[in-house]
């Protein structure tokens, strides 16, 4: 179970310049298809390359529950050049995990989602400077009322990083609402909230009541305001933008993973 959430969370090094390094040293396989499309086959739609559908690691079928996904997919397979680079995969990847692992163990990976739920990002404020509080509290206060409201309860907001204790009632509605997500989804959930810190913000998105664009820069208001003040490093800058590509294929999977 562990592997499983590992590769959840760190399915590829974020750091290019380490993944740069690493393909250097090792030998990827050459392309060996002409064409990847996205068809229908049975209640779902599957990629085919020159015809032949894709399996997963596991050698289980990669079907998935809407052609907007698919074709999503297919279109990382057709990216490829010369060579097939995983690391530019980053939905295939997604949905090979969940299909091979998540569905199997969909309640360890329900709890380690709602794990993050009691010390969330958003429930954590800065006491100062005022303009970085004012920041999260326009980013962050609506999604914690959305979540109270959604799920019952009043959330425990700390100012600085003393730990604080949510009610349990509130967290015990919240994995319970975790149920209902398929292996995709749940997958995906748990990719944006290691990304993000926090498991409001992703569930938000997955309930329709937040964009994955702002969730992304609610999940980084901090790290924006220490970037105006002091600049952005050129590495950092690199690990974020491949991080981004990450989120934006989990949110992907997240909203067509039903």
């Amino acid at each position: 179970m562990r592997d499983i959430l590992e590769e959840l969370h760190n399915q590829e090094p974020v750091d290019p310049v380490k993944r740069a390094r690493e393909l250097a040293r090792q030998e990827l396989p050459k392309r060996f298809y002409k064409e990847a499309r996205a068809e229908a086959q049975g209640e779902g739609f599957a990629i085919l390359l020159d015809g032949r559908a894709v399996k997963t690691p596991g050698r289980n079928a990669l079907i998935l529950p809407s052609l907007t996904l698919a074709e999503a997919v297919a279109a990382e397979w057709s990216a490829q050049e010369t060579h097939i680079d995983p690391a530019k995969m980053h939905l295939t990847r997604l949905a090979n995990t969940c299909v091979d692992g998540v569905s199997r163990n969909m309640a360890e990976v329900a709890d380690s989602v709602a794990a993050y739920a009691g010390n969330d990002l958003v429930c954590y404020r800065a006491e100062s400077p005022e303009s970085l509080v004012e920041r999260q509290t326009a980013a962050w206060d609506p999604i914690v009322k959305w979540a109270e409201g959604r799920l019952g309860g009043k959330f425990q907001l700390a100012g600085g990083l003393m730990p604080i204790e949510q009610e349990a009632g509130l967290l015990k509605a919240f994995r319970s609402a975790l149920d209902d997500f398929t292996a995709l989804q749940l997958g995906a959930l748990h990719v944006m909230t290691s990304l993000t810190g926090s498991a409001f913000l992703p569930f938000a998105v997955a309930e329709k009541a937040a964009e994955p664009e702002d969730v992304w820069l609610a999940a980084h208001i901090d790290e924006d305001w220490n970037i105006e003040q002091w600049g952005e490093d050129a590495e950092a800058s690199a690990r974020r933008t491949y991080r981004k590509a990450e989120f934006d294929a989990a949110a992907l999977v997240l909203r067509e993973g039903r």
